[in-house]
């Protein structure tokens, strides 16, 4: 089988910064006042000059850095004036942006690795020449207390096998709720993208108290109803230090995203994968539900999922350990291709792949023997090393388009072509 990989490698970068609320401990004891009303009592005490002074002083450090800075220090201004109950009314500009700016920090969002990459159409293909796709990835980028959020690349790929990315902006965003809170929220939250903001400088953070540690290796899928309507859907890991569980995040149009905790036995377990669509009128996940094998879930609500049939185990040396998915399964006219990983000897993590039945997927037509990519030579080395891992494919004409995550601390790129794929299937 003749795979071709990508020259091309995203890496962890800590320059790419975005500017975050910084959350201050509320409560005061005996009656005085807690920390946030200590430090806007302070700014409010300055003179008008002293607040200009400072507030210079931080745009002169920041200020190149970020975008819009001086109305990101506004926007956190007002909702720190609400939490207080603060009369804006006498306050002037310089002391607002700077009581802003005591409630905000720079995060670097993906100083430590970036991986786990998953890729769908994108929602935009107008002027896209013949043989050409312009695609949308997402990534897990890992920063400061090894916390993991949602960044966003687009791309072009052609049939030559090429891969043109777009630029990134100079500035990221972070996506948030509309109006900001000061305590993470329990449940359901939207978060919107800024309405100045590319999709490739936008990043989304935790925000719920589940997520506060995490959100981990989204699987998104371009979901058809049976409306015909389309939905991205991805299914991804929110972790709080302690407890995992499985979440759903739902976008027509990649301007807000719907961030929706699973209930069900099978979404405290990671690493499911959504079908494109409803199979037999049901919905359908591929879910590891006992960190060994593979299994088939099926549910009449998207956001519940109790347990599945076992459909793969570990069978061939490179997946003894275990086995999972690497993305939700891929229609093709001879099935669902589903791209799976295995971890073998040394805990070295490969990828292969198995076709399931198109009307039963229960029912698995063939299965790699060996794997189709596995960690060598420079895809060895990394924050965790011999680990490749994808979060999901996307199928472009006859080829496959493979991103895939290198030792937990970088971004590959190939492409393989199906039919290949599939005749090294037993």
């Amino acid at each position: 089988m003749d795979l071709f990989t990508h020259g091309l490698r995203l890496h962890a970068d800590p320059s790419r910064v975005v500017v975050r609320p910084f959350h201050i401990a509320w409560g005061g004891k005996g009656g005085a006042p807690n920390r946030t009303e200590r430090l806007v009592g302070e700014v409010l005490a300055m003179s008008n000059g002293e607040a200009r002074e400072q507030l210079e002083a931080v745009l002169k450090d920041f200020e190149a850095r970020h975008w819009q800075t001086r109305r990101v220090f506004m926007t956190r201004y007002d909702e720190i004036a609400e939490l207080l109950g603060l009369d804006g009314g006498e306050i002037g500009d310089e002391k607002r942006q700077l009581i802003g700016a005591y409630f905000c920090h720079e995060y670097s969002y993906a100083a430590a690795a970036l991986m786990n990459p998953s890729a769908v159409p994108h929602f935009d293909q107008t002027g896209m020449p013949e043989g050409s796709m312009r695609i949308l990835m997402s990534l897990r980028s890992v920063g400061e207390g090894h916390i993991s959020s949602v960044a966003f690349r687009e791309g072009i790929i052609t049939s030559a096998n090429e891969l043109k990315l777009a630029p990134e902006p100079p500035f990221a965003t972070a996506a948030d709720v509309v109006g900001g809170e000061e305590e993470m929220p329990a449940g359901p939250v939207t978060v919107w993208r800024h309405r100045d903001s590319t999709l490739s400088g936008t990043v989304i953070f935790p925000i719920t108290q589940a997520q506060s540690k995490g959100l981990e290796d989204l699987r998104i899928v371009h979901f058809r109803h049976e409306d015909g309507s389309y939905e991205w859907i991805g299914t991804y890991t929110a972790y709080n230090g302690s407890v995992i569980q499985s979440e759903l995040m739902r976008t027509r149009d990649f301007r807000s995203f719907d961030l929706v905790p699973m209930s069900g036995s099978a979404a405290r377990n990671k690493g499911m994968g959504l079908f494109p669509r409803k199979v037999g009128g049901q919905y359908m996940m591929i879910g590891r539900q006992d960190g060994e094998n593979l299994f088939l879930l099926k549910s009449d609500r998207l956001e519940h999922w109790d347990e599945g049939e076992k459909i793969l185990a570990p069978l061939y040396p490179w997946e003894l350990v275990q086995i999972g998915n690497c993305g939700p399964p891929i229609e093709l006219d001879e099935g669902w291709l589903l791209l799976t990983h295995g971890v073998g000897a040394m805990r070295k993590y490969s990828i292969g792949a198995a076709l399931l039945d198109k009307e039963d997927p229960s029912k698995v037509i063939g299965r790699t023997r060996e794997p189709i990519l596995a960690a060598k030579d420079q895809d060895r080395e990394g924050y965790v090393p011999n680990v490749v891992y994808s979060c999901g494919a996307i199928r472009h004409g006859d080829t496959l388009f493979l991103p895939y995550g290198i030792a937990d601390s970088s971004v590959g790129f190939a492409f393989v072509k199906i039919t290949e794929l599939l005749a090294a299937m037993v």
